[in-house]
Formats: structure tokens, sequence, C-alpha cells
């Protein structure tokens, strides 16, 4: 059979390997805590011989209440990833342009392969954030959508919203430009921009969010875009439809209606970052500044023999070409996670640098 010459040349996304029953796995960004027995409560109604909503009218409508938006500028996916190549989708035609950060988000690279989008890439700078007046001169007229993760993935810095403000004036207002904040709940950085601050300020903009991460359920794939409503149509019309489970959706709308006792959850998970980032540092590690659930090792050429050191302790962590990423996990892998960095730190050839 013939494939797509473009397609068949993707190597397909891998994620974060499985750990042993003896080991933490710590490669995939997930939650560690399970969800609430609230939201256990709320899937046993769910009827799986049913259909579910297409429309995710009633998640749409409790998240339209949340950011003050009627429900027609919210749109409800499987996950904020399938939401990223719908928008690629209704936005860009073969040859057209689509514009990000690198190293970020893996997943990227991927859709806009998948999609035949041309990816122009701009190099994040030595402390692993973006670089924002380089990126936006690298707008061209072929340019159709931008894509800045914040706090970024895997590396952990924010955009501040002073320099996403002068971004959105250097861009051009028929570019779309999509604020994905998958990390945003565990973002503490007062300087950070933040979707629903400057959503209102720009008819170019959608802002992504994800109940997989701080809402802990990544393994029911929902997420939601917030933005113009004839974009998110657009989007619409190109999904898949009935992607979004009853599962999911009830999940969704249980945890939010419980937040104020999953945020407790991202407060500890927030506190055990910083302290994890702070022992790091302190074994001479030159790590990012780290906003998402996560921190970022520079491991450069030694890459691989380090996650094997890793996983000889017991922890299973994501190598991504240059560094490592570690999810922040269970309070109880946080002594395997760091003797294991100490034996990493002192075999790298020269201090470890931030810089991807």
């Amino acid at each position: 059979m013939r494939l797509r010459p473009d397609v068949a040349a993707i190597v397909p996304y891998r994620q974060g390997r499985t750990a042993a029953a003896d080991a933490f796995k710590l490669s995939s960004n997930e939650n560690p805590y399970p969800p609430l027995p609230s939201v256990l409560e709320a899937l046993a109604a769910v009827h799986a011989n049913r259909y579910p909503d297409g429309s995710a009218a009633a998640v749409r409508d409790a998240l339209g209440r949340r950011w003050r938006v009627s429900p027609e500028r919210v749109h409800v996916g499987a996950g904020s990833t399938a939401i990223i190549g719908d928008l690629m989708n209704a936005t860009c035609d073969h040859g057209d342009e689509v514009l990000y950060a690198w190293r970020s988000f893996e997943g990227y690279p991927l859709i806009a392969a998948a999609h035949g989008i041309h990816a122009v890439t701009v190099p994040v700078d030595v402390r692993g954030r973006h670089d924002l007046a380089a990126m936006a001169g690298a707008v061209t007229p072929r340019t159709r959508l931008v894509l800045l993760c914040s706090p970024n993935n895997p590396t952990g810095p924010v955009i501040h919203h002073g320099e996403f403000e002068a971004f959105m004036r250097a861009v051009p207002s028929d570019v779309l430009v999509v604020l994905d904040e998958a990390y945003a709940e565990f973002v503490t950085s007062p300087d950070a921009v933040r979707g629903e601050g400057v959503l209102a300020n720009w008819p170019n903009l959608v802002v992504l969010r994800t109940f997989s991460k701080a809402y802990g359920l990544a393994g029911l794939r929902i997420g939601y875009a917030v933005g113009p409503e004839y974009v998110l149509d657009a989007v619409r019309a190109v999904a898949t439809p009935l992607a979004v489970t009853d599962l999911a959706q009830r999940a969704a709308l249980a945890s939010l209606e419980h937040e104020d006792e999953l945020m407790e959850r991202v407060a500890e998970i927030t506190r055990r970052r910083d302290e994890v980032r702070d022992a790091l540092l302190a074994q001479g590690w030159d790590v990012p500044e780290a906003q998402g659930n996560y921190v970022w090792l520079p491991t450069g050429s030694r890459t691989a023999a380090a996650a094997e050191v890793f996983d000889r302790g017991g922890v299973i962590v994501r190598p991504l070409g240059d560094g490592i990423r570690i999810s922040i996990g269970e309070a109880e892998a946080v002594e395997k996670l760091l003797r294991s960095a100490q034996e990493v730190v002192s075999m790298l050839p020269v201090a470890p640098k931030a810089g991807g």
C-alpha cells in the first residue's frame, strides 16, 4: 500500500515507559493522586451503551461560566493535544507554516508533520525560555499558527505577561496564536501570563487547558480551548465526532465542582517541585525555572547514560535528546530521584547547563 512519504517518515509518539512494581514512573507528567471519591462516584452513573453528548454542552456551560464567555467560545476535545491538531487542520493548508519554540512539547512537530504543515522552530534561550522577539521575527506571510507553551514543556519556565503582550502586538492580527497552558494550575510565578487575563485583549488568541494534569484525569482524555467563536466553530467542523466520552465529561464536571480539594493536591505538588529543584541546585545542577509539575536536567550528550542511572535507581524518567524531564510524583519517590541525580551530576564532564 502507498503511504504519504511525509507520514511514513514520522517517528510515532512514544509515551513514558511503565515502571516496574518497585520503581516510580516519573516520565509522563501524570498526577500521582487518584481521582477524588466524588469523581469516582460520578463515573458510576455512566451508560457505556449510549453515545456521549457530542457537543459536551454541560462541560462547555460550566467552563463558559468560569471564563465569563459564552459556551460557543469554548470547545471540548479529547485532550488538548487533539485540539492542537484540529486547530492546525482548521487554519493551515499544505505548505503553510506553524511556528513554535524548540525544545518544546514533543507533540508539536508530530502533529504538524501529520497534517503536512511546514514547521518553523525558534530555539529556546539558554534558560529554556521562549525567545519571543526572535519568534515574532520568524513570522512570515505563510505563518498561519503560532504555538506558545507556558510553562514550557519540558524545560519549565513560563512566558511573562509583559513579553506576551509585546509579542501579540508584533504579530499580524490574521495569525492565530495558541497559548498552550496545559500546566497552568501549577504556576506560582506572579509574572506569568494567564490566559484568563489576556483572552479579551486579543481576537486572534486561543487558550488551551487540560484536565489531564492538575485534575488527574489523564486516562480519560479531555481538554478544552477558549477563543473566538468562529475559530472554534471551524475546529468543531474538523474534529472527530463524539471523541470525548461521557465518562470524561462527567469526571470533568465533578472535578470542577470539587476544584478546591483538587487544588490542595496541586499546592502539595508545587511545594514538592520547589523542594526538589532546590535540592538539585544544591547538587550542582543548573535547573531552569520550574513552573509545571516537572523539572528539567540538562544532560547533553550523556542523556541516554543518565537515564539508565535513574532507571537502575528505581526512577523512570523521560530522556529527550539533550536533557531529561522528571515529573514530580509521590513523596516517596523524592529520595530515589535525588540519589540518582547526585550520581549523574558527578559523572558529567562539565557543569550541566540549562540551555536546550
